[in-house]
């Protein structure tokens, strides 16, 4: 063959190659910032800039929208995005991507109520996929098996009718500055779920601030515009869901924590909202992993806490890190703490790091799972409902068990007051003193006692109380029950000061997070030494 047919024959060969790659679909289409009247769709290619979107209300489609594309890293590979606008709320619409001569399969998915439709809607949140070389094939599993599975087998029908969004608090890949993971371990694993639901994550630390991150997400552009997509609140129904970024370089700035005050006084105002789950990546507290938590958190949780306790509209901080599932709540306020990790990364096992009990966690536990939340948007008598479907661990496989559940209301629905019993008189002895109170009632059916809170002060203020205790219904930490058998009626403290004066109170919660009001004051007098 002489040296012109070789040239020939090698431009063939480029030109079929390049055709050739123009109909691969690398990364299908997956959905981003649905609203009421308009959705994004993204896809990635192999090669080819054309970015072509069908779409209708029945499978014929008939309609089409165009849109941008973008080298998303350093050759030929082009990320596709397409906004659809003038959709009708809450309705389910079929679409399909194309470019060149490739075409998607057709898929569905449904737009947003408005705030007072009254919808009720179900989210998934979940986190801490990061590939993992031991376990590679997890996030497949949990997303298909798991979250799929387990929408199919308890509602059936369509995947966009069964849920509204995925959350997803951070660690998508194991590290972010690598192009393929995004498309092997993210992306493709999950393409039946995020073709027909819309996934809102925000960055971990293994992100590690990439830009590949911010090129694959196109989230809702209302947060500080220097950093755009940092942190962005999206509405949907009654509930309003914040995104935020605890990561080094963003957590201690001051623009943040700003924004967060001013989206939640505007959150206050609007009566159409009922509920605030933020997301952000770090625990405040962590019973598994002490070496894992972050002061930046506590911040969060301080200004969700006041907001929900000045508003009476319950809160929520998901998050993650932590490569196992908690759920607590704050003592004061009707705040959720939930770390809703692994979907994914290697589990940390109980006794491996360093842990701490801490009072406000009920559950903790070292498995696989995922986060399912049930929106009742009820215009009277609205609430949630957190269900954690697990699927075991290295030792213990489940098959999407359903491991801790809890129902918040919008409303209060406050316990009887308790009846505070004893002490009651002078000469109490100093240590081992026990105080007791009545049984727990209350007027909503189904209620229990889930939780008491002790107070003794040497004052009748109560300001600065000498003892301060609460304790809950239940308390999971290393695969023990630490407060199996206890009533929660009784409370031992070891020893108070002789020849004094005290005064002491008790308040019931029940298990939607509702105090009552603090029982009539006792008082006692200690004995002399």
């Amino acid at each position: 063959m002489n040296t012109k047919l070789k040239a020939i024959v090698c431009l063939l060969f480029l030109v079929i190659s390049a055709q050739s790659r123009a109909q691969e679909l690398e990364i299908k289409p997956y959905l981003q910032d649905v609203e009421p009247n308009s959705a994004v769709v993204m896809w990635q290619t192999s090669i080819g800039d054309e970015s072509i979107l069908e779409w209708g209300t029945s499978p014929k489609l008939g309609k089409k929208a165009s849109g941008t594309s973008e080298a998303v890293n350093f050759d030929a590979v082009q990320l596709h995005t397409v906004k659809i606008e003038g959709l009708e709320r809450f309705t389910e619409y079929y679409y399909r991507v194309r470019t060149g001569k490739m075409k998607s399969d057709i898929f569905q998915f449904k737009t947003t109520p408005f705030s007072d439709d009254g919808e009720d809607f179900k989210l998934v949140a979940m986190s801490d996929m990061q590939y993992d070389h031991n376990q590679p094939n997890k996030f497949n599993e949990v997303v298909n098996e798991g979250v799929i599975g387990y929408l199919e087998k308890e509602f059936g029908g369509n995947l966009p009718d069964n849920l509204a969004m995925v959350l997803i608090p951070g660690d998508l890949v194991e590290r972010g500055s690598k192009f393929f993971q995004w498309k092997d371990h993210f992306f493709n694993p999950a393409e039946k779920l995020f073709s027909e639901v819309p996934v809102y994550p925000v960055p971990g630390n293994h992100e590690r601030n990439s830009v590949y991150y911010f090129k694959y997400f196109n989230l809702p552009e209302n947060g500080t515009p220097a950093y755009a997509e940092h942190w962005w609140y999206k509405d949907y129904g009654n509930t309003r869901v914040i995104g935020l970024d605890s990561n080094d370089g963003y957590r201690d700035l001051y623009e943040q924590l700003e924004w967060l005050k001013k989206v939640l006084l505007e959150t206050e105002k609007d009566d159409k909202i009922d509920f605030v789950f933020a997301q952000l990546h770090h625990p405040y507290k962590s019973e598994l992993w002490i070496p894992g938590e972050e002061d930046f958190t506590g911040k969060i949780v301080k200004e969700l806490e006041q907001f929900s306790t000045k508003t009476g509209k319950p809160s929520i901080h998901f998050f993650g890190h932590t490569h196992g599932y908690s759920r607590g709540q704050s003592k004061d306020h009707k705040h959720l703490w939930i770390n809703v990790a692994s979907a994914g990364g290697a589990i940390d096992n109980w006794g491996e790091f360093e842990g701490k009990d801490y009072d406000e966690f009920t559950v903790t536990q070292d498995e696989y799972g995922f986060v399912m939340v049930s929106v009742d948007g009820d215009r009277k008598n609205p609430k949630f409902t957190i269900k954690r479907i697990s699927r075991g661990n290295t030792i213990e496989h489940r098959e999407n068990e359903l491991r801790d559940s809890i129902t918040i209301f919008r409303n209060e629905r406050k316990p009887n007051v308790p009846l505070a019993i004893s002490p009651v008189k002078s000469d109490i002895e100093i240590t081992n003193v026990i105080f007791k109170a009545g049984e727990f009632k209350s007027d909503y059916s189904g209620a229990f006692h889930a939780a008491s809170n002790w107070q003794v002060s040497t004052t009748e203020s109560f300001e600065k109380p000498t003892f301060d205790r609460w304790k809950q219904y239940e308390n999971w930490y290393y695969k023990e029950n630490r407060q199996k058998d206890d009533d929660l009626t009784d409370e031992e403290i070891q020893r108070l000061k002789p020849n004094t004066t005290y005064y002491w109170r008790v308040r019931y919660r029940d298990q939607n997070l509702n105090w009552s009001d603090w029982s009539a004051v006792k008082t006692f007098k200690t004995k002399e030494k």
